[in-house]
């Protein structure tokens, strides 16, 4: 009878905490209060401080050239994403002058473009698959949104070999993006 009972409560608790599991599970939250955005990135990974370039860099402890930033700039007050194109416009623009602007050896495809509607704001998902001048490739994945006059760029770049094994984590990191 006690065994009964054990087991039976053994499979009450195991089931419960399979329910605690979250799909966010094995990431971390980062939150950037003054600029006005967040979003999730993989455990393990670390924080860089960069001068001069993105406004946020994580990356890998293990795989560095694996990592997430956040790029912000200036777009003219009350311009909308829409106003600046469709996704697939925007990921175009985006992929020849950020992910490989002329004279950096770089080639970016874009592979995919979507909008998304959240929380009251609209986001571009891009993907691309980028060749560098060494002809190593790498797979980006990004999010794009306006707010305040600022145009936020989030990336996530990983070496094409790894992206197999990491695209679903990382389209999870990316439509974790969010402003505010």
């Amino acid at each position: 009878m006690l065994k009964r009972i054990a087991a039976i409560l053994l499979v009450v608790l195991s089931l419960s905490l399979t329910g605690c599991v979250s799909a966010t599970s094995g990431l971390n939250g980062y939150v950037d209060s003054i600029d006005g955005y967040e979003f999730l990135y993989p455990n393990g990974w670390l924080q860089v401080k960069v001068s001069g370039g993105p406004d946020v860099v994580f990356h890998d402890l293990i795989e560095t050239t694996e990592n997430v930033s956040v790029v912000i700039s200036s777009v003219p007050a009350g311009k909308t994403l829409a106003e600046l194109g469709t996704p697939g416009e925007v990921g175009y623009k985006l992929g020849k002058s950020a992910i490989a602007p002329p004279d950096s050896g770089r080639e970016a495809e874009l592979v995919n473009a979507e909008k998304l509607e959240s929380g009251g704001k609209t986001y571009y998902l891009l993907e691309y698959v980028v060749k560098l001048a060494n002809q190593q490739e790498r797979h980006n994945l990004a999010s794009v949104a306006i707010s305040r006059g600022k145009l936020f760029t989030f990336n996530a770049s990983t070496p094409e070999k790894r992206w197999p094994k990491v695209h679903q984590v990382f389209e999870q990191v990316v439509k974790s993006f969010s402003i505010y």
